[in-house]
């Protein structure tokens, strides 16, 4: 029987216009440009202005430009999948949404939630759903609308969230490319140190709840850092372990861009070269589920068909992984 592999044919994003600086942010807490390019290494992040405009409004514009890229029609597109934290509602799901807005009629559509790692996630979903031979096209999105859930008076996180969404379509193929193999991890002691306490179905908004702001994003810092460094560069020295691959063999390391000194040290676990790794959080900051579909739509001009690449994440809940694909096309075919 023909092996299959699902693989990424074709990416796109959608990232707002307006960009909040450093500078700007200065203005609204206790902090300045020097401190926050050391600490976290972002320079720029980029919000979603305007009201009542959710993250479908990235999404939808990302959608319909991978349709246009992969010669795609809306009514090829089996499922519909978008991984988010900040959804336009509790329900309907957004992904919905944006299927509507993109005359997407024949599939069926979701969100799923794994906060930062929601890419990587969403990858072993839609790789299971190709792999089970009853769907042909599969859209996923990833990203999120992080200024809608951002206390811009608390200094230990305004600086460090961005607006974004990338969009991939994955299909089936019988080439040695695709999505090769996952790690993915979940740990519940992370339910403490990273959340956004009120808004479901357990702390429901009350004057209280949006009186002491907690329908935005709250952190231990220190604590995310140390599970994110550890468990980022561990799981991504496993894939590359159980998959025998040297430093030499990775062509593109692309990790998830929250801080830079985390990413400093999944590089230095895996021994890979900087010119091999894709950084772009100087001018987007944390996008959450969008940074690393945000960082293959800027490299994939550079992408060549068979390229291996490792992706890895790390988020609340605590979820973190990674994923080794081999891409599928050259990047200036698309």
């Amino acid at each position: 029987m023909e092996k299959i592999n699902a693989v990424i044919t074709g990416i796109s994003a959608c990232v707002p216009d307006y960009i909040l600086t450093n500078d700007e942010i200065s203005t609204m807490v206790d902090t300045n440009d020097e401190w926050i390019t050391t600490r976290v290494g972002i320079k720029e992040r980029r919000i979603l202005k305007g009201e009542n405009k959710g993250v479908s409004e990235l999404g939808s514009p990302a959608v319909a430009e991978l349709l246009r890229k992969t010669n795609t029609r809306a009514e090829e597109i089996d499922a519909l999948i978008f991984a988010t934290s900040t959804p336009d509602h509790i329900f309907p799901s957004t992904a919905s949404i944006v299927a509507e807005a993109n005359g997407i009629k024949n599939a069926f559509c979701f969100d799923m939630e794994a906060a930062c790692s929601g890419f990587i996630f969403g990858l072993e979903v839609c790789n299971g759903l190709i792999l089970s031979g009853r769907y042909k096209k599969v859209i996923l999105l990833a990203g999120d609308k992080m200024s809608a859930i951002t206390n811009y008076s608390d200094r230990n996180t305004c600086p460090l969230f961005g607006d974004a969404v990338g969009a991939v379509l994955i299909e089936p193929s019988s080439e040695d490319v695709g999505i090769i193999d996952t790690i993915l991890h979940t740990d519940g002691v992370g339910y403490e140190p990273l959340q956004m306490k009120a808004g479901g179905s357990k702390f429901p908004a009350t004057h209280e709840t949006v009186e002491k702001k907690e329908h935005t994003v709250r952190q231990d810092g220190k604590t995310v850092f140390k599970y994110a460094v550890k468990n980022m560069a561990d799981v991504s020295v496993e894939i590359m372990q159980k998959n025998n691959l040297s430093k030499d063999d990775v062509d593109w390391f692309v990790p998830h861009q929250a801080n830079m000194r985390i990413i400093d040290a999944a590089i230095d676990r895996t021994g890979l070269s900087r010119d091999k790794v894709m950084i772009n959080i100087e001018k987007y900051g944390n996008t959450s589920a969008g940074t690393i579909p945000l960082c293959l739509w800027e490299w994939e001009p550079k992408l060549k068909k068979g390229d291996n690449i490792i992706l890895t994440a790390f988020g609340a809940g605590f979820t973190w992984g990674a994923v080794y694909l081999k891409w599928a096309y050259d990047g200036t075919s698309k």
